[in-house]
């Protein structure tokens, strides 16, 4: 009984390592420059804009920060950024989108993908609530996709989807 119990706790306390280990490797897959096409809702209801954007991410074993840029139509420019960092399971960080104002990101991994439940600063579509996910796609491909719940009919509806891809090693 003894070993049974001593064995168990030496496999508890070898978990936090295990998971920071399998975090430390996927954050830092993160890294790098990324380029890639995709829309942009303004509003619920409103007219979808192609963009294509640019994307700077560097990572540690435990943190991700992402600095990016889109373009519409020729005429208007965005910058964005996201700062998260991996406590354990969980992850905790802001995004600071057109606005300028900081919003809390909160949420976990699941697979290749970084579910994130977003607060903005202030009121977006009707609520302070949305759904960012940060979803490695491949080796070289990158999601990222922000969710809302239109406030007329409570249908999810995506606001934004931008997919990014590494630029050709020539390019780096």
């Amino acid at each position: 009984m003894r070993a049974v119990l001593i064995a168990a706790i030496f496999s508890l306390s070898c978990l936090p390592h295990t998971a920071k280990a399998s975090e430390s490797g996927f954050l830092r897959s993160l890294a790098g420059d990324w380029r890639g096409t995709g829309m942009v809702l303004t509003k619920i209801g409103g007219t979808n804009f192609n963009v294509s954007c640019t994307l700077k991410s560097d990572a540690s074993e435990s943190a991700v920060s992402m600095n990016g840029k889109c373009r519409g139509l020729a005429v208007f420019t965005r910058a964005f950024s996201a700062n998260v960092k991996a406590l354990g399971q969980r992850y905790t960080g802001n995004y600071i989108g057109p606005s300028g104002q900081p919003s809390k990101l909160v949420g976990s991994r699941q697979g290749d993908a970084l579910n994130l439940r977003v607060t903005w600063a202030r009121v977006v579509n009707g609520d302070r609530n949305a759904t960012l996910m940060i979803e490695k796609v491949g080796q070289d491909r990158l999601r990222l996709q922000t969710v809302d719940q239109d406030p007329t009919s409570g249908k999810s509806v995506v606001t934004s989807r931008i997919d990014l891809q590494r630029p050709p090693a020539a390019g780096r």
